[in-house]
């Protein structure tokens, strides 16, 4: 029946055994190899993908990490520049304290100052009246006055001033 069909056995069987010993070389010497070389391909492949991922988390720890740091610095700069303003206020009113006490001396310096300086005008003028008035008094008079008498004329003077 198959030879009705051209089919011939021993040539089937030839070409048969052509074909697995083609198909044993291949497979030996190309298609193992390829197939080896593929899947070390895909394992590198898939590796890399693990390692980006593990580098992409790795990176948002980092990241984490790095924007905590900066927040961190930025409080504590924060905190110090309101310590220096807080140290500055304090400093600024113990100069002002200072400035004040300072101030106020200069204030009672110059009201005893004047106050002595007053007194010697005053006592200043009490002689001057004095000496005016006897100057004044010889003069109307028409007589020398002796010291004695200047000096009780010119003490009435300033009794009568004061």
């Amino acid at each position: 029946m198959l030879d009705s069909l051209g089919i011939q056995w021993p040539k089937l069987i030839a070409q048969f055994v052509d074909f697995a010993i083609v198909l044993f070389v291949l497979w030996k010497f190309a298609y193992k190899p390829v197939f080896n070389m593929l899947e070390a391909r895909r394992e590198k492949i898939a590796e890399g993908v693990a390692n980006a991922d593990k580098i992409k988390s790795e990176l948002a720890r980092t990241e984490a990490a790095r924007q905590k740091i900066l927040a961190d610095a930025g409080d504590l700069a924060n905190k110090i520049i309101a310590d220096a303003r807080a140290a500055a206020a304090r400093v600024g009113e113990v100069e002002t304290q200072k400035a004040v006490t300072a101030a106020e001396q200069i204030l009672i310096k110059a009201r005893e100052a004047a106050a002595q300086e007053r007194a010697a005008t005053l006592a200043a003028l009490k002689r001057e009246v004095g000496r005016l008035v006897v100057q004044t008094s010889m003069a109307v008079t028409g007589k020398i006055l002796s010291p004695v008498d200047q000096n009780r004329l010119a003490e009435e003077t300033q009794r009568q001033i004061v």
